[in-house]
């Protein structure tokens, strides 16, 4: 999820989903040891709990990386030995690390021994044509004895070479039996299933044989899923779209008044997927995405999105209206 879920976009799913741990976008142990270390770990103590995901095999920077996240107060530690992309596998990080579980075994320990926090693993259930499921099996026994008891599986093959990384998400079958044989397997661990999930019914039926499921995309592209799933499994009032908008656009207020280089579309660029599947949504992707009201750096964007799905909802006469922050006539689905 690099690129993706920055600070911005975690704040907006803590609103959806006050129960959920959500990930930092992957940072490589390298830029916290030579780069702007407030940059990289800053963030927003509402948006907690948060981990900290890094890349990285070198056991003394992720060490250091490690023990950084943890006085930045993140929760967890997670090391990231899934990603397929081909710049990580030149930096001998993500996937690629899966062909040498001593190597991340010893980058475990020496993490371990620098924290408090938890430290996890994040990984596939193989690399390229590897499909025994004897590969994966112990990529996690070797891991988990230097004292990992959290694993996140994709339940895909990485493909190093010949895919990209869009297509080691599609591409590559999914195997969710392949996870759930890893929790049959190592009961004292907690297996968490990653890949594929989509919708909420599916969601809570993954959850059967294994200990926790982890949202990527689907989350980013349809982000209202984390509240419907939020709701089916800690129960509550499932809250509007517009009553989360309303806190994002109180959001975007603070974060212009607060820092000199901020600019709208750092916020609202996440937002939106917010009202995806609902008639008005292009009305409200249209205004989010008008390039001159971006460059205006005014808060007021999220309202005039508003404005404008209302006036699309009165065409069609189906929505009755409030008011919105820019004071002019809005509507609720």
């Amino acid at each position: 999820m690099m690129a993706w879920t920055d600070r911005h976009c975690r704040y907006f799913h803590r609103l959806l989903a006050p129960h959920a741990l959500l990930y930092t976008e992957m940072v490589t142990a390298n830029a916290l040891v030579h780069g702007d270390v407030a940059h990289h770990l800053d963030f927003d103590a509402r948006e907690a709990p948060v981990v900290l995901q890094l890349g990285g095999s070198d056991p003394l920077h992720l060490a250091h990386a490690a023990r950084l996240g943890e006085r930045w107060g993140y929760a967890e530690i997670n090391l990231n030995c899934g990603c397929p992309s081909e710049r990580v596998v030149e930096g001998a990080f993500g996937a690629c690390l899966m062909q040498d579980p001593e190597r991340v075994a010893d980058c475990v320990l020496a993490m371990r021994e620098a924290v408090t926090i938890p430290v996890t693993i994040k990984h596939r259930i193989g690399i390229d044509r590897i499909e025994d499921y004897a590969f994966v099996q112990r990529f996690v026994s070797v891991t988990a004895s230097a004292g990992c008891e959290t694993f996140i599986v994709h339940a895909r093959n990485a493909w190093l070479s010949g895919l990209s990384p869009k297509e080691n998400r599609e591409i590559p079958p999914l195997r969710h039996d392949v996870v759930r044989r890893l929790k049959l397997d190592f009961p004292h661990l907690k297996i968490v299933l990653n890949g594929g999930l989509g919708d909420v019914a599916g969601i809570v039926a993954s959850l059967a044989g294994v200990d926790g499921v982890m949202i990527g995309r689907a989350a980013y592209q349809q982000p209202f899923l984390l509240a419907r799933l939020e709701a089916a499994l800690y129960g509550g009032a499932l809250p509007s779209r517009e009553q989360i908008a309303l806190r994002m656009a109180e959001y975007l207020r603070d974060y212009l008044k607060r820092d000199a280089h901020a600019q709208v579309r750092h916020v609202v660029r996440h937002m939106l997927g917010l009202f995806h599947g609902e008639p008005s949504a292009r009305a409200w992707r249209r205004v989010l995405s008008d390039a001159r009201i971006l460059s205006a750096a005014n808060d007021a964007i999220i309202g005039q999105a508003l404005d404008a799905m209302a006036t699309r909802g009165a065409d069609q006469s189906i929505l009755p209206g409030f008011i919105s922050p820019s004071g002019s006539s809005a509507a609720l689905i």
